[in-house]
């Protein structure tokens, strides 16, 4: 048995070979043992905390911790035995570049899921959520850019002097691609400033439409007539947003113009008709209604009201309820509506002479 023990096979003994063995394995096991009763039960405790970041911090270590622990084993026993120079020089590389892979994989899980967390608790939906994706893209190339910067610089390269290439090239790109900068820095400003959202109606100088998409460059918007608008969101965070999903209610003014020929008492009865009529129909609350001016053709009514809602399609029912009523109204009173007319005097009329006197006396000439 002694002799099977002492034979040696590249520099190492079976003994050598069994004692690795046992280290990785006695590792190995007392990390699953750790994470059956120990993590289990922080587990179990961090679900019983008012927070929920130890949650995924638990979590996370889980997912990556655990396997970087097995490494962690692995690569003590293997330290164990007599190595050749270049195996040992390999090893060891791909031991650190599978450590700082885990550790990069164990702070972008963490932070990505404490960040969706607090974009679900702060807003109360999923629209920030689908949103995240772009956001999402760069902290894990800022996490991997820093975490492959720590690599190369444990596997001995000059660190200070990739950063300052990397500057000189990241100045020349800055310079050529400073539109796709600038929209992502805007992006930014979409995201955590909120001007809109997806699925929020919006009207941009003379388009409109609805929020389908938030990316990292462009936004697209359908439109009510079926089509896609690309706008790249400097030219959103740069245009003045008429965002009407953020209206709470709705404000409509709008004329009515009767004739000439109506009657003095009906006149004073009219803002109190248009007043009952808005007062018929709900969601809504009246304003005022008022006779505001002596028209051309008409003796014209502004009535104003608000609709307690900010549906277009609501909104629409309700005025045309209240045209409806005001028609029906107009119709029991006998009462005319005003359009576009003019009144034709014929030559040799008095009206016609005493009007032509009256514009000799105002222009001093003489036309008769």
């Amino acid at each position: 048995m002694n002799e099977v023990l002492e034979r040696t096979f590249y520099q190492n003994t079976v003994q050598d070979y069994l004692i690795a063995f046992g280290i990785a394995l006695l590792g190995l096991l007392l990390i699953a043992s750790f994470r059956r009763t120990i993590l289990s039960r922080i587990k179990r405790w961090t679900e019983g905390t008012k927070t929920s970041v130890d949650d995924f911090i638990v979590e996370s270590f889980d997912r990556f911790g655990i396997p970087m622990l097995n490494v962690g084993a692995l690569y003590m026993g293997i330290q164990y035995l007599q190595l050749p120079d270049r195996l040992a020089r390999i090893l060891g590389i791909g031991i650190t570049i599978a450590i700082t892979i885990l550790v990069i994989r164990f702070v972008s899980n963490t932070l990505l899921l404490v960040l969706t967390a607090y974009l679900r608790r702060r807003h109360h939906g999923e629209e920030d959520i689908s949103n995240f994706g772009g956001l999402k893209l760069i902290i894990n190339l800022v996490l991997w850019f820093i975490g492959l910067a720590f690599l190369f610089d444990n596997l001995g390269y000059d660190l200070t002097a990739i950063i300052a290439g990397l500057g000189i090239g990241g100045i020349a790109i800055a310079l050529a691609a400073q539109n796709i900068l600038g929209d992502l820095f805007n992006y930014f400003v979409i995201f955590f400033d909120k001007p809109f959202e997806v699925g929020d109606f919006v009207v941009v100088d003379d388009k409109n439409g609805v929020i389908e998409h938030i990316g990292i460059k462009t936004t697209r918007i359908k439109t009510l007539s079926g089509e896609q608008l690309v706008f790249s969101n400097s030219d959103l965070t740069s245009s003045r947003i008429h965002n009407f999903k953020r209206m709470q209610q709705r404000r409509v003014v709008f004329k009515v113009g009767v004739t000439y020929d109506t009657p003095l008492e009906q006149l004073k009865e009219l803002p109190q008709v248009f007043k009952s009529i808005i007062l018929e129909q709900d969601p809504v609350r009246f304003d005022r209604a008022h006779f505001q001016a002596y028209a051309d053709s008409s003796l014209t009514f502004e009535i104003v009201y608000y609709v307690l809602s900010s549906d277009y399609t609501t909104y629409m029912d309700i005025h045309q309820a209240i045209n409806l009523r005001i028609y029906e109204e107009f119709q029991k009173r006998e009462i005319e509506f005003a359009f576009p007319s003019r009144t034709l005097y014929l030559a040799g009329q008095p009206a016609v002479k005493a009007a032509v006197r009256m514009e000799t006396t105002q222009n001093g000439e003489d036309r008769s």
